[in-house]
């Protein structure tokens, strides 16, 4: 059943009234022409022109009264088909100029469509349920227009970013080398040092350049699952162990608290990707010494994965905007721990992919990752 709202929408109603009464008054006009004439060539008219005829050509009035009946009384009915078909063309002809003048207004509308400025779309009160939509379509329009224009803008400082850290990174790895080609001599120590630090920034310029091709992958490739059964628990706890390195020097460790024995259908690379760039984001924004906690447990038909850590709270108005393409959530740490700004975006490609859902919660307390998974899809039980 439709809503009250989409019967307004296309509300014809007006326009409807208004044809009508324009096609009854076409009618009307019509009969009452046509009686009119009638009455007028078998009235005083008729005898205007038998008068003419004996004035014009001089006949007596008895031929000029014959000639009357015969060319005109006789074919009164002829005569005023033909007259009234003239007529009612000409009214038609009327009828569609001012029906058509709908079509050149609904047409100025559309061409406003591509317009720059944010003129309002206006057209006769019979079409205001075109107008209210072409209006719609016009802000539609407007604010992809926007969206699209904001998100070139973040790639375009993306990029700039991007190749601020690059040069970071290079810098140093030049400045070390000449350091260690100028001075052979240089003690162990402070050899094995430099050589460190070289090692280190050149493993970050790695990383940087691995997020550059990453942006090109992330717009070209299309997401390609191949499904099967996944140990969640071995997984999370192996992802975990892997970034061990990473959260010792600060203090912080994960703690993974998964029931024995849950398992997911999906594709297991394309979720270990998700849930380590979630770990990944969770321990770059969280305090030190402070605990990781990844859970999962099964509700309904679905797994539900979070991620919890303590750290400053994500504002408000960031969270919707968190899990956009080239969002960075703080720009000044990208010398250290900020990415590309894709890692949130592809983990919402894949877990939409696989039918699921992902979000973030926040507060001054900790900061919350969910993923939510179907644990099977319905064609998957069948065959179970």
């Amino acid at each position: 059943m439709k809503s009250k709202g989409a019967k307004r929408k296309n509300d014809y109603s007006k326009l409807k009234r208004k044809v009508f009464l324009q096609i009854s008054l076409i009618t009307v006009t019509a009969a009452v022409t046509v009686y009119l004439l009638r009455e007028i060539l078998r009235g005083q008219f008729g005898d205007l022109i038998v008068q003419f005829l004996v004035n014009a050509f001089h006949f007596n009035y008895s031929d000029a009264l014959t000639i009357y009946q015969l060319v005109i009384r006789n074919n009164m009915d002829m005569i005023l088909f033909v007259v009234s078909l003239i007529f009612l063309v000409t009214l038609f002809g009327f009828f569609v100029s001012w029906f058509t003048k709908y079509f050149d207004e609904i047409s100025a509308g559309m061409d406003k469509l591509a317009e720059e400025y944010n003129a309002e779309i206006i057209l006769a009160p019979e079409l205001d349920f075109m107008e209210n939509k072409l209006n719609q379509m016009k802000n539609n329009l407007g604010k992809q227009k926007k969206a699209a224009l904001e998100a070139e803008q973040r790639k375009n400082d993306l990029v700039v970013y991007l190749a601020h850290d690059i040069k970071t990174p290079l810098t140093s790895v030049i400045g070390y080398l000449s350091l260690l080609d100028e001075a052979p001599d240089m003690p162990p120590e402070q050899k094995a040092k430099y050589v460190g630090i070289t090692l280190e920034k050149a493993y970050r310029l790695e990383q940087l350049i691995d997020e550059f091709f990453e942006i090109t992958r992330f717009n070209l490739q299309t997401i390609v699952l191949n499904k099967e059964k996944i140990n969640l628990q071995f997984m999370l706890q192996q992802m975990a162990d892997e970034f061990y390195p990473m959260l010792t020097p600060k203090g912080k460790q994960v703690s993974v608290n998964v029931p024995d024995g849950l398992t997911l259908w999906g594709d297991a690379d394309k979720l270990a990707r998700v849930f380590n760039n979630i770990l990944k984001n969770a321990l770059a924004y969280s305090y030190e010494n402070s605990v990781i906690d990844i859970s999962a447990k099964q509700q309904d038909k679905n797994i539900v994965i979070t991620f919890t850590n303590q750290g400053n709270p994500i504002p408000r108005e960031k969270l919707e905007t968190i899990f956009e393409k080239f969002f960075r959530l703080d720009t000044s740490r990208s010398a250290n721990t900020g990415g590309a700004g894709l890692g949130l975006a592809i983990a919402k490609e894949i877990v939409n992919a696989h039918g699921g859902n992902i979000f973030v919660q926040s507060n001054t307390e900790k900061t919350v990752f969910t993923v939510v998974l179907p644990q099977k899809q319905e064609k998957d039980k069948l065959s179970a």
